[in-house]
Parts: structure tokens; sequence; C-alpha cells
């Protein structure tokens, strides 16, 4: 995302005493009162597990796994900050040297920031999560995991046995949320990608960056767009000749039959495709990069987004 739509920022390096947890208007904090318990029921703790998150999608999952028994910040809240270049504050440093568990998408997705914060402000009894070690991946894959079905299903799995981990007492509550979350949060998602793939499969496509790649592998779309283009515009070089080239020619054949964007990523290039995309008839679809609305639910945002792609495949294959 170009320099110009990031937020101002300080630089990090604060070590911070005690555990703090102050909020800023950059940082969303998301709370949800303790439950009654019947009588003769076992005494709930005396504190919510404080949960901190790099980026507000794994987030909101944090939360709704969570339920009554965290306590949930968001670091990346704002959707015109992006993640890759984000530089944190005091207030962040704050946050983190708190939080019992700290979530952090690495695969060099928020590593220019993250690492260096826990590092500044090392806590006894802080659990962190990366979301590339339990994916499996590195720096240099791609670190948009959460447009992945199968990896989100995989940080599900990890921050249930965190939580566990933290409050063994209330292990069955924590397994009870992660299947309603998976059973009946995640109906109207795990549905409409079954029937985008039923439908679609082997559709071609062309993207604006590779943030769109783990959605299209879920799908079963086939991505035509050159990997090194849909690379360069997520991490912000300028793509080849080449590469613009081959993509003008896919447009103009119409060898695509919809083409999906990130319109919170949107460069000169990426604006002269989508115009190119509707002047040639092809449908466009979008996707964010964070939370939109930043106050959106995972499931409420990953639904809005597979309605507007399943809406546009059909305009384009007449399914």
């Amino acid at each position: 995302m170009p320099a110009s739509q990031s937020l101002k920022r300080v630089a990090v390096g604060l070590l911070v005493p005690g555990v703090a947890a102050a909020l800023t208007a950059g940082c969303s904090t998301r709370s949800v009162q303790s439950e009654t318990r019947p009588a003769g029921a076992a005494a709930p703790a005396t504190t919510k597990i404080t949960v901190v998150a790099a980026e507000n999608f794994w987030g909101s999952i944090a939360l709704q796994l969570g339920g009554t028994h965290v306590a949930e910040t968001s670091i990346i809240a704002n959707p015109d900050t992006d993640p890759h270049s984000y530089e944190a504050t005091p207030n962040d440093a704050k946050l983190i040297a708190g939080a019992r568990l700290f979530i952090q998408n690495g695969i060099g997705y928020d590593t220019s920031w993250a690492p260096k914060l826990l590092s500044a402000n090392p806590a006894s009894g802080r659990d962190v999560l990366t979301v590339g070690e339990v994916v499996g991946l590195k720096d240099g894959d791609n670190p948009h995991q959460w447009y992945s079905h199968d990896s989100v299903y995989k940080v599900i799995d990890a921050i249930t046995a965190e939580y566990k981990k933290l409050d063994p007492a209330d292990a069955a509550y924590f397994d009870a949320q992660k299947q309603t979350f998976e059973t009946a949060t995640l109906a109207t998602y795990n549905q409409l990608e079954a029937d985008i793939k039923a439908t679609y499969a082997g559709t071609p496509i062309g993207a604006s960056e590779s943030i769109v790649s783990p959605l299209a592998d879920a799908l079963g779309l086939k991505m035509l767009t050159p990997s090194s283009f849909l690379k360069d515009i997520s991490e912000g070089d300028d793509p080849s000749v080449a590469d613009k080239t081959t993509i003008d020619g896919q447009i103009k054949g119409r060898q695509i039959k919809v083409y999906v964007y990130n319109s919170q990523n949107s460069t000169p290039d990426i604006a002269a495709q989508v115009s190119e995309a509707k002047a040639a008839g092809i449908p466009v679809a979008t996707v964010t990069e964070t939370l939109a609305p930043a106050s959106a639910g995972f499931q409420g945002w990953m639904v809005g987004e597979l309605q507007g792609l399943k809406a546009a495949l059909a305009q384009a294959t007449g399914r």
C-alpha cells in the first residue's frame, strides 16, 4: 500500500514496565461480560485472558473463540493501515507487555515490527502464537493465510489449544466455543466456499495482488495473473513491463472471466487494470486487507466478499 496511506507512526524500542494495557484510537479493543454460572459450578477465573492480536482478522477469531473468558485488542484495525510497513507506537508496546497471548501473522507480513515489540518488552507468562508457524510457512511464502480455508481452521485449533493451556479449568468451555464457531458461526462461509468450488472450479480469473491467491486456491479457481506481478504489488514493488503486458493481453482478450482486486491497495497500475476489465465487460470483485468495516466480524466480512465473488462468477459464466 502506498506510504501516503499509512498512519503517522513513531519508532519502536520502548521498554515498558508492568503490564499496562492502555488504548488509543488506533487500536480496537473488544470484550464481553462475564457469564453467570449456576449454583455449585466452579468459580470463574478472577481475570480474563488478555489477548492482543497484531491484525484484527485474527483478533476477531480469537475473541469469538474465547467468548466471555477473554478480552481482546487488535493493534491494526484501521483499514487505511498497511500491516506490511506499520511502525508500532509506545502504546502498542504497552499492550503487548500486558498480553497473556499475542497473535502475530508472521510470514513476512508483520515481521518488520511485531517481533521487535516482543523482544523490547519481555514478559513472563506470555505466549506467542505465530500463524506462519502454525500453517508451516516462512518469510517469502504467501502471508495472506486468512484467505485460506485450511489455514483458518488450523489457526482456530491453535488458538483454542492456547486458551486451554492458559486456562485449563475452562477447557470444556473453549471446546464448546470452537465447536459453535466452526459449525454455526462459520456455516454460511463454509457453504459459500463449497458452492463456489462446486460450480466454478477451474474458472480463469485475474487479480491485483497475491492476497487473492489463497482464496483462489481454496475455491479451485485458476489464477492467470503472473505470480511475480501479484507478489510485486503486494510488497509495494514496481511490476515488470512484461508482466503488465501479459495482463493487458489477458484482459483485452477476455482470457480471464473475473478480475479480483484489493481495494485497500490500488496503485495506478491496478486502477488502470480495473478500468480495462470493466471496459472489456469483465466483472470485477473486490477484497480488502483487513476487516471492512473495522467493526465487522471475520465471518461477516468473508461472507460479504464471497457473495460478491460468486455474483461476479455467475455474471461471467451464466451459471
